[in-house]
């Protein structure tokens, strides 16, 4: 045994010894109750009307300087910290000798007067002090100097895989999952501001559809049936539209079993919305307001993420996708064939899969190329119909060129938006188009959903589609690097 898990043993034997000190004099160290009446912030910015009331307040202790007859420690609780004085005289000497016992880690209760050191740091004297759960592992040692802590915990894997250690000793972790739980709320309240209506639609699916992206499958034991999970919500919601709700969104988790990286985890959150009568323009400007609304809503102006500062204040731009190729390239895309956008993507250093198809070697260029250009908000529209199976064909003409956009900030994605396909006709010729490519081994095409175009054919009105992912919008707006610090629990390998 190392001699640091030696170390950690005699620490948990240590403890429970004083659990069972605690149960011998007649202490439950795991009381089923408290009911606190303050938190440490609130105490602390009201401290001139409070200044000498009695409190009531709980937390976790995660500092102690024991001075003998007296002590002085923090707790914190989600609101903050705060500092608490007990002294032997005045919560007497058996409370006292039980508090001995506690450890960093430990919650803690009790009721006292609320007051200001010679120091000047305000705190509560307590009058009766409670225990309300002894711990039995440690804390991660952490350093503080001058109030602030530094240098606790900073190892991503073990933060990642033991999350509840993370929030206790990193504050700064735990604001930004508050600023997740705020960003979600505004999104909500947006939405339901403008009249759409939030549903439920499944997650187990019989046929994965909506994006193209490989699934998790699973089986139903009792009906015997092979189930997916979705990749995304886009046919059921769209049920809703064609069955008479004209503005429903989803926010909720989408799976694809597909690579982990920076912006990518194959649990995620989605928000999706659709809206009868309105096209991909609509959608961008809905969009667009959304994204300020959130940003104001936690009073920012500008975020930098990824080295670029982003500024909410300006206007977010737009432009057709083979424009900014012609811009990068020198050459218009759209009328050369797929052997020569594969020498393009090699020239590039992409060395595409032999059998890519056009779709996908314009969708390397546009990753590996387009996309790090754009840094200020950028709506790229008018893709190519062999990449946008479920989008509208453009009203300008073009039998090649579908209604859709997707938005890049700081290089990255952040939405995707079609004017929705509502001719089933054509619908099922895309979808029997993606069913020969998955056929030829295309994991990621569409399978026909014979379900879903029976809808359709009940008749479907012009209708605009938005998908955003929560995740990395959290990420831009607490300028987080990596999803998984804005994921409480991200999809790790198994030790």
């Amino acid at each position: 045994m190392s001699e640091e898990k030696s170390s950690l043993q005699q620490i948990i034997k240590f403890r429970r010894q004083k659990i069972n000190e605690l149960r011998n004099e007649g202490v439950d160290p795991f009381p089923h109750v408290f009911y606190p009446t303050h938190v440490s912030n609130k105490i602390l910015d009201d401290f001139d009307n409070l200044a000498g009331n009695i409190v009531i307040i709980a937390g976790r202790i995660v500092s102690m300087r024991k001075m003998g007859k007296a002590c002085f420690c923090h707790i914190q609780d989600q609101a903050g910290r705060i500092q608490l004085f007990i002294r032997r005289d005045d919560v007497g000497e058996a409370s006292y000798s039980h508090f001995k016992l506690c450890d960093i880690g430990d919650f803690l209760g009790g009721e006292g007067t609320v007051f200001k050191t010679k120091m000047g740091e305000i705190s509560i004297q307590l009058n009766t002090v409670t225990i309300l759960s002894k711990s039995i592992r440690p804390l991660p040692i952490v350093k503080e100097k001058d109030g602030k802590i530094f240098d606790a915990f900073k190892d991503k894997e073990q933060r990642y895989r033991q999350r509840h250690l993370d929030l206790i000793v990193n504050p700064e972790v735990r604001d930004v999952f508050i600023k997740r739980s705020m960003i979600i709320h505004n999104i909500r309240k947006f939405l339901n501001e403008r009249g759409f209506l939030e549903v439920e639609t499944p997650i187990l699916q019989p046929l994965y559809g909506g994006a193209n992206a490989r699934p998790f499958t699973t089986h139903h034991n009792a009906l015997d049936q092979k189930l997916y999970l979705r990749i995304a919500d886009e046919l059921y919601l769209k049920r809703l539209i064609i069955g008479g709700f004209e503005r429903v969104y989803e926010i909720g988790k989408d799976f694809r079993n597909e690579g982990i990286d920076r912006n990518h985890n194959p649990e995620f959150t989605m928000l999706e919305w659709y809206e009868a009568y309105a096209d991909y323009k609509t959608n961008m400007e809905t969009v667009e307001d959304l994204i300020k609304y959130v940003a104001n809503s936690l009073e920012l102006t500008s975020v930098t993420w990824n080295e670029v500062t982003v500024d909410f204040s300006k206007p977010f731009l737009v432009s057709p996708i083979f424009k900014l190729m012609n811009d990068i390239f020198g050459m218009d895309l759209s009328i050369i064939d797929t052997s020569e956008l594969s020498k393009l993507c090699k020239n590039n250093g992409i060395e595409p899969d032999e059998n890519s198809t056009y779709g996908q070697l314009l969708d390397q260029l546009m990753k590996h190329i387009v996309e790090p250009t754009l840094t200020h908000p950028t709506f790229v529209t008018d893709y190519p119909k062999a990449i946008s199976p479920l989008a509208k064909t453009h009203r300008n003409g073009n039998q090649e060129i579908v209604e859709r956009f997707e938005l890049f900030i700081a290089g990255t994605e952040f939405a995707n938006s079609f004017s929705e396909l509502n001719d089933p006709i054509e619908q099922r010729e895309r979808f029997e188009s993606q069913e020969r490519m998955l056929q030829a081994g295309d994991e990621e095409a569409h399978p026909i959903d014979e379900s879903f175009l029976e809808a359709m054919e009940t008749g479907m009105p012009p209708t605009g589609g938005v998908g955003i992912g929560i995740d990395r919008l959290v990420m831009l707006l607490t300028e987080q690097r990596w999803i998984k610090d804005v994921i409480l629990f991200p999809t790790l390998r198994s030790k």
